[in-house]
C-alpha cells in the first residue's frame, strides 16, 4: 500500500453531482447499468437524508483512524468522505468530533466500511452517515495509510473525485468519467418511470404495460379457478381428498 496523501485530485463538478443526487440511488444505479451500488451492507445510520458529493477517500488500518485525521485536511465544500480499511473492521473509527470538523469544512456526509459511534450526537448535528456497523469500540492513531487513493466499498472501487450518492436505499458511486452519460440515462429513466406511474394511477397493470403475460405463458404459468386447482391437486394425490 502506498503511504501517500494526494492533495489535488480532479473532482466531478458539483452542479452535475447535485443533478444526479436528485434522482436518488436506485434510479442512478439502474441508469448506470445496475452498477456502482455499494450493497446492502452499507446502511444509513439515520433515515431521511439524500446527499451527493465528490469523494475524498481514506484507507486506514483496522482499529486505527489516523488517516481520517489526515483526510479531513483534504476535504472541501461539497465532498463526501469515504473510509475503508485494509481488512474488515467494524470498530467505531468515526464519531461526533470528526463530524463537527467535517461540517465546518462543508463536507456533506460520510460513507464507511467500518463502524461509527456517537450516533445520537450525529443525529443531533444532522450529519448524514452510511456505515457497515455502529460500535462504541475505540481506536488508535498509529499506522500510516493513504488519502485520495482508490478504495473498495461493497465491492465498488471509489476514486477521489468520483460522484458519491447516498440516501435511504444505500450508496452508489458514479465514476467521474461516466457522470454526464449517467445523468442523461437517469433523466430518461425518471421520465419513463413518471409515465409508468401515471399509467398505474390510471389502473393499468404491470402485466400489461411490461408485456409480462407473454412471459408467464412462455414459462408455462396457467390461470386456474380455485375449483380447478383443488381438482388437480386431488387427482395428483390419488383421489385421497387431500386439501391444498
Amino acid at each position: 500500500m502506498d503511504k501517500v496523501i494526494v492533495t489535488d485530485p480532479p473532482r466531478t463538478p458539483l452542479d452535475r453531482v447535485d443533478l444526479l443526487a436528485a434522482y436518488g440511488v436506485a434510479t442512478v444505479h439502474e441508469a448506470l447499468g445496475r452498477a456502482g451500488y455499494a450493497g446492502p451492507g452499507i446502511r444509513p445510520v439515520h433515515l431521511g437524508s439524500r446527499v451527493g458529493g465528490t469523494a475524498v477517500t481514506a484507507l486506514c488500518w483496522p482499529g486505527d483512524n489516523l488517516m481520517i485525521h489526515a483526510a479531513v485536511e483534504q476535504c472541501r465544500p461539497g465532498d463526501i468522505l469515504v473510509v475503508a480499511t485494509t481488512s474488515p473492521c467494524t470498530d467505531g473509527l468515526f464519531g461526533e468530533l470528526f463530524a463537527t470538523a467535517l461540517m465546518e469544512r462543508g463536507v456533506r456526509g460520510l460513507v464507511t466500511t467500518t463502524g461509527v459511534r456517537d450516533v445520537d450526537d450525529l443525529h443531533r448535528l444532522g450529519f448524514p452517515v452510511w456505515s457497515a456497523a455502529v460500535s462504541a469500540q475505540g481506536t488508535v492513531k498509529a499506522t500510516a495509510g493513504s488519502v485520495n487513493t482508490p478504495v473498495v466499498v461493497g465491492g465498488q472501487v471509489i476514486c477521489a473525485g468520483d460522484a458519491v450518492l447516498a440516501d435511504d436505499d444505500g450508496v452508489v458511486c458514479v465514476p467521474r468519467a461516466l457522470v454526464d452519460r449517467t445523468l442523461a440515462a437517469s433523466r430518461a429513466r425518471a421520465e419513463k418511470e413518471e409515465a409508468t406511474r401515471s399509467a398505474f394511477r390510471a389502473g393499468e397493470l404491470g402485466l400489461d404495460r411490461y408485456g409480462l403475460r407473454a412471459v408467464l405463458d412462455r414459462l408455462g404459468v396457467r390461470y386456474l379457478t380455485a375449483q380447478e386447482y383443488a381438482a388437480e391437486r386431488a387427482a395428483e394425490d390419488g383421489g385421497k381428498g387431500t386439501t391444498p
